[in-house]
């Protein structure tokens, strides 16, 4: 069994490294074949000229981009790299950072064994962040389940068998939500508790602005639920309202069109043209092992 581990980078190197030992030493009793490619999102800081030597890994690629695109659409481009030119039979993206744990991978691969076609996911069950910010992502899953329909738990550590990566790069929302797209192309997944960890080295990167693109990433990639679940909204605000209109009555209103608004601004990311032609980004692939 192939698997390989993709990791979307961006000026964190040191934390890459510390990270591929780990993923080294948690799979060392695992009997399966394991590579690694790396997406260089446009890094301003400069490739390590030596990698150390990794006793389970097989191989290191690191592919680079000419420009910076993101951590979702590097993940998509991975997908694509990966089904046109290497042979895997799973894929599990993960960050570069320490956030998602190497320990996990042990968890995925015991998954996979017992339903072979069914993505597996990790879901949170503790994270590391503020409190206030865990405040903003209860928030986050709140609205998510009341106008998609849809419990997302988990983010982009997820194993994912070769005939699902296929259909994910056949779907546009990939582009720009991957969480969302494969909610929408899979609707069976199974799960495994997640810990989200701590950076290796510096503060998170995972501001409130970021999980507010995130958040309404995911939406767009239902829009039109989020669409019916407004009118719906609206009607029934409108009639418990009816004898009470006002100016204050009526700004809930207000911020259910402004969101539908931003809803549908952000769908237009989902461009399957610019996800097909998005493999010539990739302008150099360093061997590393």
């Amino acid at each position: 069994m192939k698997i390989k581990i993709l990791i979307p980078l961006y000026n964190d190197w040191q934390s890459l490294i510390k990270l591929l030992e780990e993923i080294d030493q948690q799979i060392i009793e695992i009997n399966n074949n394991f590579s690694v490619i790396i997406l260089n999102d446009g890094s301003v800081e400069k490739i390590p000229d030596n990698f150390p030597n990794y006793s389970k890994i097989n191989s290191i690629k690191v592919l680079n981009l000419k420009t910076n695109i993101g951590h979702a659409r590097c993940i998509a481009i991975g997908l694509k790299y990966i089904l046109k030119n290497d042979d895997a039979d799973y894929v599990i993206p993960m960050d570069a950072d320490g956030e998602d744990r190497p320990e996990e991978i042990k968890d995925l691969v015991k998954k996979i064994r017992e339903s072979s076609d069914i993505p597996v996911v990790c879901e949170r069950v503790k994270r590391s962040e503020s409190i206030f910010f865990k405040f903003c992502y209860f928030i986050h899953k709140l609205i998510t389940i009341t106008f998609t329909g849809n419990s997302i738990k988990f983010g982009n550590f997820t194993c994912l068998p070769k005939v699902v990566v296929k259909r994910m790069i056949e779907e546009k929302a990939t582009w720009s939500s991957f969480s969302g797209a494969l909610t929408k192309i899979s609707k069976i997944k199974v799960a495994v508790p997640s810990e989200r960890g701590t950076r290796y080295f510096g503060p998170s990167k995972m501001s409130f602005k970021n999980l507010f693109v995130h958040s309404l990433s995911i939406m767009a990639v239902f829009k039109y639920n989020v669409l019916i679940r407004s009118i719906l909204f609206f009607f029934i605000y409108l009639f418990l309202i009816y004898e009470k209109i006002s100016v204050i009555t009526l700004i809930p209103i207000l911020l259910i069109i402004i969101f539908n608004l931003l809803v549908f601004m952000v769908s237009k990311r989902e461009n399957l043209e610019d996800y097909k032609n998005s493999i010539k980004n990739i302008f150099d692939v360093k061997i590393v092992k």
